[in-house]
């Protein structure tokens, strides 16, 4: 079963998702994409639930899905799919706290307040030294992240590195293989 793990303001039912539920469909393959709760100790408790209640789980995380999705594969030994991920996402998210901005959820646009409390909730999963199998797929346009973070973090991933493109990964779609294989073969 593969796990994907949507990024922050987003939910299981963003557009890289449908693509990827529709592929995955196609295969016969179970693909399960939680709406997340903003609350990191939610999110973190509702993925890892999954997590030991599915059989030989696989991992996609997008910006910060990407951030737990290497706290989860190194904690539980999984193979995880990184896309654009938010490394330093204490440091990313940091705006919302010093800005006192409310964040907005991009499926709903429902608003929500994501507060100091929420920001050290996420520094309990930082991983320093993540050793597990991750593909990193990174594309240099992104405009939210930068992505040489990720490759200082993750220089022993696989890796899939573009020119151009933004935050969302444009034409994710043209991966799906190289994913599956990745994923599934050895």
């Amino acid at each position: 079963m593969i796990i994907y793990i949507h990024g922050f303001g987003s939910s299981g039912r963003g557009s890289k998702i449908t693509k990827f539920r529709e592929y995955y469909n196609k295969k016969g393959i179970k693909l399960i994409a939680p709406s997340l709760s903003y609350v990191p100790e939610l999110a973190i408790d509702t993925l890892e639930q999954l997590i030991k209640n599915c059989e030989n789980p696989k991992l996609i995380g997008s910006s910060l899905g990407g951030f737990y999705a290497i706290y989860l594969a190194n904690k539980y030994n999984l193979k995880a799919v990184l896309i654009n991920p938010a490394v330093k996402a204490t440091k990313t998210l940091l705006k919302y706290v010093e800005q006192g901005e409310m964040a907005t959820n991009y499926y709903d646009l429902s608003r929500f307040e994501f507060n100091l409390k929420h920001l050290n909730m996420l520094k309990e999963y930082v991983v320093d030294n993540p050793n597990a199998k991750y593909l990193l797929m990174l594309q240099k346009g992104d405009e939210v992240l930068n992505y040489q973070d990720a490759l200082n973090l993750l220089p022993n991933a696989e890796l899939i590195l573009e020119d151009g493109g933004n935050h969302s990964f444009e034409g994710i779609e043209r991966y799906f293989k190289e994913i599956d294989k990745f994923l599934f073969e050895n």
